[in-house]
């Protein structure tokens, strides 16, 4: 989470540090429609500075994908910036809308507008200050269509196909604010660092925007493949679907993951990889759960032959941190990118890992338990299976008992959120380094 935290709070400081260098929050002579109109051009420019980033990542950019410790957390930040863009517009949006309402109650009593500088009708600032009307009424109703558009963003019950087709819209209405945004910023502030870095996140948020309506997210990144074979385990409502990809996949990292469409209507789901890469065979296998209508619905529209597309590969949950011990803790349908690593443990040889995989699940199969115990035998891990109701709950103290040098490993961790933030801080508090306890966190929405 710490990539993310900075990153938020870097923006958030470095466009307030540059708005206080060109303005002010006590204006003098000190009144409500003075402070209105600083408060105004402030949280404007936090909220399409904010927006601007948000669609920056959108468009998933490789090189900050390293910077920020994969896609899950790009993600992760995107959702969080798209929130305070939310909150920002609503600020903003009250200073203008409630201010006119005020007055037309009575309750405040709007000065006079002070006559501004003659201005030659050619300059810039005279072109941009006489679409000022268009730009405020394009804004109003573009902030009505974004909050709307985020707040069915955030409602997790609202179906992913959909809110896959109407996230796209506010790309649109992003382009509308950034227009209503340069037209009225205030002109004073392009000639300074405020504008400059202004400048610069408007024209790659306009860029993303444009990247994403046209549909060229992700583009050089696809891959074709056709369903090589499915497996299914009815009693853990997984399918297991081997992919044949064509020719371009540019490999892979065990516990990365991928975006897969095997339906136009439906768009891309991600899905960790479950297998380790052989350029050989272009095989790749994915393991999924029916937490939802398209994956409950997968093993009935999928069937060998079916065409589907691969993009990525993604994410930076790759073991790779330095510590020859590591401890592995796979919950549930979380156990899927140990898999993984384990295959290419398998393949490489070398010397017996000095790895402990623990497996806490609620659903049982023996045919996928004995699959996997064979993975963990040919990377020579040591494997844990605690099922619930049977061996009891997986926790802090289970594991430090069964693996007494514990402190000496990383621990890596894919499941459910909440699980996995728990047993970080019941680890942090026995005296383990925030940096050695590695989350994915598998969200994308």
């Amino acid at each position: 989470m710490k990539p993310i935290k900075l990153s938020l709070w870097g923006l958030f400081l470095l466009l307030s540090g540059l708005w206080l260098l060109a303005d002010t929050l006590a204006p003098q002579p000190f009144n409500y429609f003075a402070l209105r109109a600083v408060v105004m051009q402030y949280s404007g420019v936090l909220a399409i500075g904010v927006m601007s980033a948000a669609l920056l990542l959108a468009v998933r950019p490789r090189w900050l994908e390293r910077r920020l410790r994969g896609l899950d957390k790009m993600y992760r930040l995107h959702k969080w910036l798209g929130i305070s863009a939310l909150v920002l517009s609503v600020l903003h949006w009250w200073w203008a809308q409630g201010t006119k309402w005020m007055v037309g109650w009575g309750w405040l009593v709007k000065p006079p507008r002070k006559p501004g500088p003659e201005l030659a009708p050619e300059s810039l600032e005279a072109l941009l200050r006489g679409q000022r009307k268009l730009a405020e009424s394009l804004g109003e109703w573009a902030f009505y269509a974004a909050a709307a558009l985020l707040a069915l963003a955030l409602i997790k019950r609202f179906p992913y196909h959909l809110f896959v087709k109407t996230h796209k819209l506010l790309a649109l209405a992003y382009l509308v604010l950034a227009y209503h945004s340069v037209i009225l910023i205030k002109f004073a502030y392009w000639s300074q660092p405020i504008g400059w870095v202004m400048a610069a996140l408007l024209l790659s948020g306009t860029i993303a925007a444009l990247w994403v309506l046209t549909g060229r997210v992700g583009a050089g990144r696809k891959v074709q493949g056709v369903v090589e074979s499915l497996c299914p385990y009815p009693e853990l409502r997984v399918l297991e679907t081997a992919i044949q990809l064509q020719p371009g996949w540019p490999g892979h990292r065990p516990g990365q993951f991928a975006f897969v469409t095997s339906q136009q209507s439906e768009g891309p789901h991600p899905y960790t990889i479950a297998s380790a890469w052989n350029p050989d065979s272009r095989r790749i296998v994915f393991i999924t759960k029916a937490l939802g209508d398209h994956t409950s619905e997968l093993p009935t529209l999928l069937q060998q032959g079916s065409p589907v597309t691969v993009e990525g590969p993604y994410g930076c949950f790759d073991f790779d941190d330095g510590h020859a011990r590591q401890i592995w803790i796979g919950a549930g349908i979380g156990i899927t990118p140990f898999i993984s690593r384990m295959q290419q443990l398998a393949q490489a040889g070398g010397p017996a890992p000095q790895i402990d995989l623990f497996h806490p699940t609620a659903d049982y199969s023996q045919a996928a338990i004995d699959k996997l115990t064979a993975d963990a035998a040919a990377a020579r891990i040591r494997l844990h299976i605690l099922v619930s109701g049977k061996d009891g709950r997986l926790d802090g103290e289970h594991i430090r008992a069964t693996v007494p040098d514990w402190a000496d490993a990383s621990i890596w961790f894919c499941g459910p959120p909440g699980f996995g933030q728990a047993l970080q801080r019941e680890f942090a508090a026995h005296g383990l380094p925030a940096k050695r306890f590695h989350q994915e966190l598998f969200e994308m929405r």
